[in-house]
């Protein structure tokens, strides 16, 4: 972290956030136009919806993740399978973020946000039917989880960048990321009593349902934008 900064600090030159504010400064007219107040309603509903958003992917990626290597530690399988599976999962996770986010620009935001919620539906679904001695189907459920994650992430972020300005971006956004860090936190504690009470596919189906309600609040939302 300290040599990241380092870097940061000695190559990122000029500074993104002043760059924009100038390129703000420069476009703007000195009046608020008529539609102001309605952008700024139009901001609020996408401020709450990536933030929605986010924290749902966030607490099913992190509750089923938690509990996939106590589930696989239960059924006999060793460290060194813990950590293939994980490490596909970690690599799910960040890899596809180019990819993303050209997908993002391209078919937009609420649609890589619904596919986030289909692909952490899949994901649950199959980590709950994975017979326990199949490595192959544990792998291919912890990367789905990755994925779908990630297209969460990627798509909230840009939601909340495109119903932001530079006055308030990184207020707002650094109040969405504690509130991610409590959803994660909240979704391992819970993942352990729901596995400790019922199951790990229990936990899996629950999760994957979680992601699915995100469908209809993305298309109600929708249609009051429209």
């Amino acid at each position: 972290y300290t040599l990241a900064g380092i870097i940061l600090l000695l190559l990122l030159h000029p500074d993104p956030l002043l760059v924009a504010k100038a390129v703000a400064n420069q476009a703007a007219q000195g009046s608020q136009s008529s539609s102001d107040l309605e952008a700024t309603r139009d901001g609020r509903k996408g401020i709450i919806l990536g933030a929605l958003i986010m924290i749902i992917t966030q607490i099913v990626m992190v509750a089923i993740m938690t509990m996939t290597p106590v589930h696989m530690k239960h059924h006999g399988h060793g460290l060194g399978e813990v950590g293939l599976v994980i490490g596909f999962h970690i690599g799910a996770m960040y890899l596809p973020s180019l990819v993303t986010g050209i997908l993002v620009d391209k078919i937009g935001r609420i649609a890589m946000a619904m596919a986030s919620a289909v692909t952490l539906l899949l994901a649950g679904v199959v980590a709950a039917l994975a017979p326990t001695d199949s490595m192959v189907l544990l792998i291919v459920a912890l990367s789905l989880l990755g994925i779908g994650w990630n297209f969460g992430l990627i798509s909230g972020t840009a939601l909340i960048v495109d119903s932001t300005t530079i006055s308030n971006q990184a207020k707002v956004q650094g109040s969405v990321d504690v509130l991610i860090a409590l959803a994660g936190a909240s979704g391992g504690a819970l993942s352990g009593m729901i596995v400790a009470n019922s199951s790990y596919s229990i936990l899996s189906y629950a999760g994957g349902i979680l992601a699915l309600a995100l469908l209809p609040i993305m298309l109600w939302m929708r249609s009051k934008r429209a």
